[in-house]
């Protein structure tokens, strides 16, 4: 049974619900804890990799219908975007024309189906907190869900453990604060559980594209689908360039002691390497966090490993209530999807574009999604019309939060088009068709208000 607190953990995910592969997950990861295991990897124990790219990709287009139509598509949608000021599922939020991220992702589906004759099943990994809210809102799409497959699978919860001691923290002031969800990475641990793997393989599919819900880059395209399948791979994520912007973040690297692929995550990178994780020429390529797998690849490597794929643990220290810094400090044990990569031998990795890894994290990203720097068609795909993407740098006192976001833009975003940058420091409110050329900063005191039709272009 373990430790006393380990016990403790396990009777709380008992009284819960916890599925028990969710629990046995959790507390293989809580061993690890007990022992020391920090997640970190060093500088020392990687080296940078090399990428092939998507576009000098040969593929078939009769392999590519092939492969689409035995594919299953996931999104991962549990996340309540509260960093934005959010209190139900992000993909809620409007991004398009009165379309919502699920809108735009069911749209993209059902016109892929159509296209290519695909049975293509969307299923959702809810939270327990976005579960409501989303299948609600899929309701009025008939024939969004497939017979015989659900739309949604839950994403387990496990208990936030107090730093101090590994014990699971009490807070009757939100008990809800007690627990968190275990990382993308139970993904696998939750398709197990649910019975989900064995339910799609005996139906007759043979790969999953999953990609987060707030990407609408991610579609499920037939030519990666025919990639996959040609490269005969059992694990594949999809790669872009890092750019500056990107310093902060983590990278793909091959590990020195057995030559697997890995995924570090920023927070698995020690002190003493931030150095090497900010170098953009050295570690080149990051996660889009697209990623595909072969179905039976997948259910034998967990049913060897007892259920337990055994990804590297991410050890995320935080307070119980994020928003408040004096809380007791906790551990929350997470794990990332993608660092299946390194548990498959012969898992590959491909270069994209950037079209395919359009993420909404904070406003500044959501105010290019909503101004002219892409259009949807018919196919609802976004395609970016701008030449470049315009680097975003909002004031986060007046716009980090979607309310308030939403009121200094309340006939819409500006024209982004031919803007390369937009800067504001201050309290500023934009007009009706408002067009943003070049470089642009604005910087005021006070309230301010950009009429209607105005022209905003830097001097030089």
């Amino acid at each position: 049974m373990g430790s006393p607190a380990l016990k403790k953990a396990r009777e709380k995910m008992v009284d819960a619900g916890v599925d028990p592969v969710a629990i046995d997950t959790f507390a293989h990861y809580f061993r690890l804890l007990e022992h020391g295991e920090t997640g970190l990897v060093p500088e020392s124990a990687i080296d940078p990799v090399d990428v092939p790219s998507l576009a000098g990709a040969e593929v078939d287009d009769e392999v590519a219908a092939e492969a689409i139509r035995h594919t299953v598509v996931i999104k991962l949608n549990g996340g309540l975007g509260t960093s934005m000021g959010m209190s139900r599922a992000k993909s809620l939020l409007c991004v398009r024309k009165g379309l919502s991220f699920l809108d735009i992702i069911a749209r993209q589906v059902l016109h892929l189906r159509e296209q290519h004759d695909a049975t293509l099943p969307l299923i959702f990994m809810n939270s327990f907190r976005t579960s409501a809210d989303t299948m609600a809102a899929l309701g009025r799409y008939d024939g969004l869900a497939i017979d015989g497959l659900p739309l949604e699978f839950l994403q387990n919860k496990v208990p936030k453990l107090l730093a101090k001691d590994l014990k699971p923290v009490s807070w009757p002031a939100d008990p809800d604060l007690e627990w968190c969800p275990p990382g993308h990475g139970d993904l696998y641990t939750a398709m197990r559980g649910t019975g989900l793997i064995d339910l799609l393989l005996e139906r007759g599919f043979r790969h999953v594209f999953v990609s987060n819900s707030d990407n609408l880059g991610a579609v499920p395209d037939p030519r990666v689908a025919g990639w996959f399948a040609s490269s005969g791979a059992p694990f594949a994520i999809e790669a872009v360039r890092r750019t500056a912007s990107d310093r902060k973040g983590g990278h793909f690297a091959r590990r020195r002691s057995d030559g697997r692929l890995v995924l570090r995550e920023s927070a698995q990178v020690p002190p003493a390497d931030q150095g090497a994780l900010a170098d953009l020429e050295r570690h080149r390529y990051m996660s889009t966090n697209n990623l595909w797998f072969d179905l039976a690849a997948m259910k034998s490597a967990l049913d060897q490993r007892q259920g337990i794929l055994g990804l590297p643990l991410i050890r995320n220290v935080k307070t119980v209530d994020p928003a408040d810094s004096s809380s007791p400090e906790v551990i929350q044990v997470e794990t990332a999807m993608g660092a299946a990569i390194e548990v498959f031998d012969g898992s590959v990795l491909i270069e994209v574009g950037r079209d395919r890894f359009v993420p909404v994290k904070t406003t500044n990203d959501l105010l290019v999604l909503r101004s002219d720097v892409y259009d949807i068609g018919t196919d609802f795909v976004l395609d970016q019309v701008s030449a470049e993407l315009p680097f975003i740098d909002l004031d986060g006192e007046h716009y980090k939060l979607v309310g308030d976001f939403d009121r200094h833009f309340p006939e819409g975003a500006p024209s982004l088009a031919k803007a390369t940058s937009l800067r504001i420091e201050g309290d500023v409110t934009f007009g009706k068709g408002v067009q943003v050329i070049g470089d642009v900063e604005l910087d005021v005191r006070g309230a301010d208000r950009i009429a209607a039709g105005t022209v905003l272009q830097s001097d030089e």
